[in-house]
């Protein structure tokens, strides 16, 4: 497996955005490529020489190692050195990789930073004294992302007790007053706390309030099992009485912490777009993903061919590796747009339809009308996006099992849990279906699927059981 092969089969795996930071590292490395469409230059002061033997290399126009029938083979056969060429990563690989990782783990801490300084801007402008501010700092300091205190008073105390003589009082006088900090609500101990904080705020009759401290006070497990005849009983009130303080309590905030948040915004730019045309699909690549690139000829029209000099043979090596690059980027785009036109063709009823008319599809299936190894597929498919008529999917989207229906046909599992999501929909809030009973229904239309199958992709479209899903309206 030769370098430039290995350059092929890699760049087939890369997203979109790393694709172009590829293309941006070899135009600033190799100064024999240069982006297309911002090629200008005076073709007066740079006109085409006559070719002799004598200035221009023929060997440098040979590009036989690259001819489609080679790149496919080493398509074919790239299973075999999948280990090694992963673990082999260069050192400038490493290195943007942990950089993304820490940018991940930046982001995922933003948002608590935030939620922090926002806490500590509001204690500052609070007439604390000096031992109250500190107080404060620890408090904060032990508050998580959703706004919830998660330390212990006593150990704040215990850390305090050596310069202050702090009792535990004072701790909680100061608590109390960070938890009307906004977000209302924040640095409760649990859940129920945080509602109480909140019902305070409510203008509403005293006799609801009353109902409703009593129902988050005494009665908010039982709520959260819904079992609303021994909350009425309890309470001695009808079920519309109930219905009403649910949809009250339903407005309190459960996690005050997340209104103070840093928005994670995800971009996801398409790789192929497909239209309906004159009644056909069509597809085409985006064509910002992928700039087109050609080698600078006035420096290509520099190299000799027998001078071995230090500049010549830089010129030659690059001139090489441009030529490489863009016949890579070539091939990387044909694999792209076959493969899509070939899940396109399968897919056809998704388009037309939706997900309840998703056709069942594994990598073997299009390896083999495409002609090539599933784990090429496998690769071309991740992380590259199809922007339809529907929405934007992931090309692994299109993929799943299946099950055998009673009519010797086949469902996918993407059609079943379509199916399954617009059963629940249309299910009575007040006796939802179990899982039993939707596979009963699954059963009716002639899929034949078992309890525990409905359950993991119930679970897999976040709907809850049926005990959690019953409402009152």
């Amino acid at each position: 497996m030769t370098p430039q092969l290995q350059q092929s089969i890699r760049l087939l795996q890369l997203s979109s955005l790393e694709l172009q930071v590829e293309i941006q590292e070899a135009l600033q490395e190799n100064p024999l490529l240069e982006i297309e469409e911002n090629f200008d230059y005076d073709n007066a002061n740079l006109q085409p020489e006559e070719e002799s033997d004598g200035n221009q290399d023929p060997a440098l126009n040979d590009l036989s190692l690259l001819k489609d029938d080679n790149i496919q083979a080493a398509l074919e056969a790239d299973i075999e050195w999948d280990d090694t060429f992963e673990n082999a990563k260069t050192p400038a690989t490493s290195q943007k990789q942990n950089l993304a990782s820490d940018i991940i783990r930046d982001e995922e801490d933003q948002s608590r930073h935030s939620l922090q300084e926002h806490l500590l801007w509001q204690m500052r402008l609070t007439p604390f004294s000096e031992l109250e501010q500190l107080i404060a700092i620890h408090i904060i300091d032990g508050i998580e992302e959703n706004g919830y205190f998660k330390g212990s008073l006593e150990d704040i105390r215990l850390c305090l007790e050596s310069d202050y003589d702090v009792e535990s009082d004072e701790i909680e006088a100061v608590l109390h007053r960070l938890q009307q900090f906004d977000p209302i609500g924040v640095g409760s101990r649990d859940l129920r706390e945080c509602l109480l904080i909140q019902l305070h705020l409510f203008e509403c009759s005293d006799k609801k309030i009353v109902l409703l401290t009593k129902l988050i006070d005494q009665y908010l497990d039982v709520l959260a099992n819904r079992n609303y005849q021994q909350i009425r009983s309890a309470l001695k009130i009808t079920e519309e009485q109930l219905t009403e303080l649910v949809q009250l309590i339903q407005l309190l905030n459960p996690r005050p912490g997340h209104q103070i948040q840093v928005d994670k915004t995800e971009y996801i730019v398409p790789d192929v777009y497909v239209r309906k045309l004159n009644n056909c699909w069509q597809l085409s690549l985006n064509v910002d993903n992928t700039p087109k690139l050609q080698v600078a000829e006035h420096y290509a029209r520099l190299i000799k061919r027998a001078d071995n000099s230090t500049e010549n043979v830089y010129l030659k090596n690059n001139l090489q590796e441009a030529r490489w690059f863009i016949k890579s980027l070539q091939s990387r785009n044909e694999t792209l747009l076959k493969v899509t036109e070939a899940i396109v063709n399968r897919q056809k009823d998704f388009l037309e339809r939706g997900d309840e008319a998703m056709h069942p599809l594994v990598l073997q299936n299009i390896a083999e009308e495409v002609q090539m190894h599933e784990s090429t597929i496998s690769r071309i498919t991740t992380r590259k996006y199809l922007h339809t008529p529907r929405g934007i999917f992931e090309l692994k989207y299109f993929f799943s099992s299946h099950v055998t229906t009673d009519s010797g046909g086949q469902c996918s599992a993407t059609a079943i849990r379509a199916t399954i999501k617009k059963i629940v929909h249309a299910e009575n809030v007040r006796k939802p279906l179990s899982d039993s009973k939707i596979a009963d229904i699954l059963g009716d239309k002639g899929i034949r699927v078992a309890r525990r199958t409905i359950a993991k992709y119930r679970e897999s479209l976040a709907i809850p059981p049926s005990n959690e899903r019953k409402r009152l309206v």
